[in-house]
Formats: structure tokens, sequence, C-alpha cells
């Protein structure tokens, strides 16, 4: 019996022999020897030649006297316990981490765990807080926050508890976005939107303008606060009858009281900042200025009697700087747009060809003396006329047996006269912006509509509401406001990856529609970059990153899983190198 049989091991003796052919073979002895101390030597003692038999068993032998567990054949050495889609919640949690998202929230803690769990998860894959919740235990998002086990209850509080917080949030993004160190032009961008309700019991629950088109749905409205950028700072929760100008000082006593910001300008509307809303702002002193756009009866006005306003002023450009009494101390930038006078002409005949369309089976029938009576066909021709809200533009004749209805050419053409005409207002003074920037500044709303967008439906599906109690309602449009800072940086940081413009070319004519960079026209037509990798859409790319799981690979024969990520593509390892973040194993280090 051999004194150490632990120290047995399989030589392997390589040699070669030079045979009478001139060839030279190469062997390879495979001896099963034990090796021992004699006094101050090593020594070997060949115990069996393994040579002859086959290379999978003496591979076993070895593997065996090395202390491997041996799996018998048809069982599998390792096995998936569980895999966990993780590549998009980690990158999303990174990037929460990047923004110092969790500090923003408040102290560490369940509830703060579970509202950044729903602000990722909105990000990720929107969804009702019940589903939400599910889908946390199919995700590492869950495990790794240690709110897999949340409750209905929980989720609740924890909505309560950062709602009640909102104000210190909002603050903290105030002086990150809006601050004149970040902020230099002392710009903010407002504007106000509306989403319908599920069920009839919500005190903010209101009937007004539908900008979905949920007509029969009572509603909310909410404000969303921004830097010049279109990057979310504030959100407001109105009922749903709330209008414009409401919305509009509510949002400035926010700005100037909560916010502590001065020698503000605000950006918003011609529905939003109205004369009485500027004149509330100049009761504020010179420390708040604004720019918006005037309506179309004020326009009219101006161009009446040999007014200001005169087409000829776009003969050679197209925009003016004008000025009227009408509007003392202000600066009045008039810009004309062929392509959306265009448009609007365009537009209007259709209008005007689609309600003669209806009235023609009407006039038929009177004709024909199957609709008479001046009422009936009166009544008739209401439910038609004003589908198209065309009604101003037509003269209706009626009788008992008879209905004429020919345009008003005359009120057509006046109105036509106005067509891609509109007037930015501004007490700005022309050292502080002038009329391109002007201009410029006003369009930048379209930031806050795209915001719209995408905390509506591209990305975080905040409508309907479901929820039946006025706080909870502001919980949830806070936490899809948090969503959408989120990914607004995150859309920044993957444009090279997506189908975004990574560089828009600054217009050189700021009335003109913009346009798309060289670069961004190039990707939309290959679809693929220089390595034959697809562009995607930021949903697109955000499902990519779902397949990099995290696996929990079990060996034989023991209880024990080990985590393993799967191996990440080219695109994966790219989205997280363009937030600055490696790709971590576990969301919490």
């Amino acid at each position: 019996m051999l004194d150490q049989p632990t120290a047995m091991h399989v030589a392997r003796i390589k040699s070669s022999h030079l045979g009478k052919d001139g060839r030279r073979r190469e062997y390879e002895s495979r001896l099963l020897r034990h090796t021992y101390r004699d006094g101050g030597q090593v020594r070997h003692k060949t115990l069996a030649n393994l040579s002859k038999m086959p290379g999978t068993v003496i591979d076993a032998v070895e593997a065996a006297l090395k202390g491997e567990t041996l799996v018998p054949a048809g069982q599998a050495a390792v096995s998936i316990a569980r895999s966990l889609p993780h590549g998009h919640v980690a990158a999303v949690h990174a990037m929460a981490c990047q923004l110092g998202l969790p500090s923003l929230l408040g102290p560490a803690g369940r509830h703060r765990d579970i509202a950044l769990a729903l602000i990722v998860s909105r990000v990720v894959s929107p969804g009702s807080k019940l589903s939400t919740l599910a889908w946390w235990q199919d995700t590492t998002l869950g495990p790794d926050l240690g709110v897999e086990d949340a409750t209905t209850d929980e989720a609740y509080a924890a909505m309560d508890w950062l709602q009640a917080r909102q104000e210190v949030i909002e603050k903290k993004l105030a002086r990150r976005h809006l601050a004149p160190d970040a902020n230099p032009s002392r710009m903010a961008l407002f504007d106000l939107s509306s989403s319908w309700l599920e069920g009839t019991h919500c005190p903010l629950g209101a009937r007004g303008y539908s900008r979905d088109g949920k007509k029969g749905n009572l509603q909310i409205e909410y404000g969303l606060l921004t830097d010049p950028q279109g990057r979310p700072v504030a959100v407001r929760v109105f009922e749903g009858n709330t209008g414009d100008p409401t919305a509009f000082t509510e949002i400035t006593g926010v700005v100037k009281d909560t916010f502590g910001l001065r020698k503000m300008v605000m950006v918003g509307d011609r529905g939003m900042i109205t004369s009485a809303r500027i004149e509330a702002l100049k009761e504020l002193g010179r420390d708040y200025a604004w720019i918006t756009a005037l309506r179309a009866p004020a326009i009219k006005k101006l161009m009446a009697d040999d007014g200001p306003l005169q087409l000829s002023l776009f003969d050679e450009q197209d925009l003016a700087e004008i000025t009227s009494n009408d509007f003392p101390g202000e600066r009045l930038v008039a810009c004309r747009n062929p392509a959306l006078a265009d448009e609007r002409a365009r537009k209007r005949e259709d209008l005007l060809t689609a309600t003669e369309k209806l009235l023609a089976p009407v006039i038929a029938r009177v004709d024909r003396g199957k609709l008479a009576g001046a009422a009936k066909i009166g009544a008739r021709v209401g439910e038609v006329i004003g589908k198209y809200k065309m009604a101003k533009h037509f003269e209706v004749t009626i009788t008992d047996d008879s209905l004429t209805a020919e345009r008003k050419q005359a009120q057509i053409e006046d109105e036509a006269r106005l067509d891609g005409i509109y007037i930015i207002r501004t007490p700005l003074p022309a050292g502080h912006l002038d009329a391109a920037a002007v201009v410029t500044a006003y369009k930048n709303l379209r930031y806050v509509e795209r915001d719209f967008r995408h905390i509506k439906s591209d990305d975080l599906d905040l409508r309907p509401v479901f929820h039946r109690l006025e706080h909870r309602v502001r919980g949830h449009v806070l936490i899809c406001m948090l969503a959408a800072y989120l990914t607004w940086h995150l859309r920044q940081a993957w444009a090279p990856l997506t189908y975004t413009d990574q560089e828009p070319p600054a217009p050189a004519n700021p009335v003109a529609p913009a346009r798309r960079s060289a670069s961004a026209e190039a990707k939309a037509s290959r679809q693929h970059d220089e390595d034959g990798r697809p562009y995607r859409s930021f949903r697109g790319l955000l499902a990519h990153l779902g397949t990099l799981t995290r696996n929990e690979l079990r060996f034989a024969g023991t209880p024990a899983t080990v985590p393993v990520l799967a191996e990440p593509t080219t695109q994966q390892r790219q989205a997280f190198e363009l937030i600055g973040a490696a790709i971590p194993p576990t969301l919490r280090k």
C-alpha cells in the first residue's frame, strides 16, 4: 500500500526516435507515478504504464487525481439554474448613478430603493404598478435593489414618500440646470399638456381641451418646466379644465419663490403668456422677462391701415423687427415661413373642399324636394358644416325650399394674408438677444413638445392615468418626469448608436425649417455603421441591452450557484462606454 496516495499523478513524457528510414517519430508515454521524498531528494515511483489506454480514460484518471469531481456520462457538468435580463436595467441604473439620482431622491432606505426602481422601470419597461412589481422578479433590478418582494402597499408608500419630497428634488434640479452658472441665458421653457384618466373619482379629473383627442374622458393637465435644451426640471399637475395662463402663473411663482431664481426669461407659446400674464410679470419688476408670440387678431391689427406690418417687409428677408404703440417697451420680431404658408394654404383648401363635399348631398336633397322646411334644412346643415371648422368661410342661405352655400372668398383671402406669418414679442434689448436669437429661443419650445411625446407615448407611457387619489396622480407624473430626465441624458449619450442626429446643423436662417445633418441622413439611408452593426431606435437599443443576461451557474455535485454575465456584444459594450460606466455584474457594488 502506498504511504502517500494523494501524491500520485499522471506523468506525460515525450520522446522521439530516428528510424532507419530517416524519419523522426514522436512518442508520448503516460505513466501513473507516486512522488515521495527520500531524505532531501524527490523521487518518482512508476506504478503503472497507461500509454496503451484510451486518451479519455487517462484524462479522467488525471482529473480524479487532481481532486476534480467526475460527472457520469450523459450528465452535464454545468447547468444554468436561472437566467435574468440584466443589461438594460444595468445601463439605466448606471446612468441614474452618474447623474446622482439616488441621492437626489433622498436618504437611503427602503422607500428610496423602491422609488428608484419605479423610475428605472418606467424607462425600461413602462407599465402599471402591479405589472411593474411582477416584472422586478423577472430582471436583475428586483434582486439587486432588494425590492423583488415589494408589495403593492410598499410601492404606493414609496410613491407618497417621493411626492412629498418633490419640492426638494426640483430645487436641486433647478440649481443644477437653471442657475446662472449652468444657464447663462437665464432662460426657462414651459408648456402644458393633458392626459386622460380612467375612472371618475379623481378630484383632479375634469373635462377640458383634450390634447390626446379623448373628448369623452376626464383628464388632468400637467405643465413641464425645462432648461433651454429641453432637460426636464419640474412638473406641476392641474385640474383637467385649467387654462394655459393659470398654469403659467403658478410655475412663475414656483421659479421665483420656491427656486429663488432671479432675472429669468420665461418662454411660452401665445396661449400661455397672454397680455394679462405679461402685466403680472411686469409687476415683478425687471427681474422677469418673456418671449412669446402674438395671436392672429393682434397680427391682423398690425397689418391693417398701413400698420407697421406689411408684406413688403419680407421681400428680401423672412424676418424683420417692428415696433408698435400697442406694445410699449417691447420688440416685435415678425417672421414669414414660406413653407408654412404653403402648407396652411393647402390645408385650408382641402378643408373647404371637404366641407363642400359634405354639403353637396344636402343641397341635392333640398333641390329634389326630399328635404324641406328652413328649420329641418338648417339642422341638417349644422350637422355637417362645422365638422372641419370651416363654417366661418361659407355664406349659407336657407329658405323653406332652397339651400345655397358659397365661399366667402374675400374673407378667405384676408385670412390667407396671415399664412406663414408669426410675430414674437419680448422686452429683452437687442444687446441681450438679437432678432435671430429671439426666434431661436421661441422655436426651442419644440424641445418641450418632444419631451411630452417621450413622456406620453414614445418612451414612458404616462397615459392613461389609473390612480384615483390626488397625491398618487401627482406622484405618478413626478415619476414620469424623473424618468424623462433620465431618458433625456440616455438619448444624448447613445446618439452614436441610434438614429438620433448627433450634430444637428445650426440653421443659418432661424425661420427656416430645421434640417437634419448629413451624418443623420446617412444613418437613415445605410441603417448600419461602417462595421455592419445596425443602428437602432432608443427602445430598440434598450431591448438589445436586455439580451445581456446574468446567469446563475450550478456545477455538478454542488448546491451553490455562481453568477456569470453573458458575453456582451460590441454594441452592448459601447453603450456602457458611452455613459462612462463598466458593465456591472450587479447593480450595487
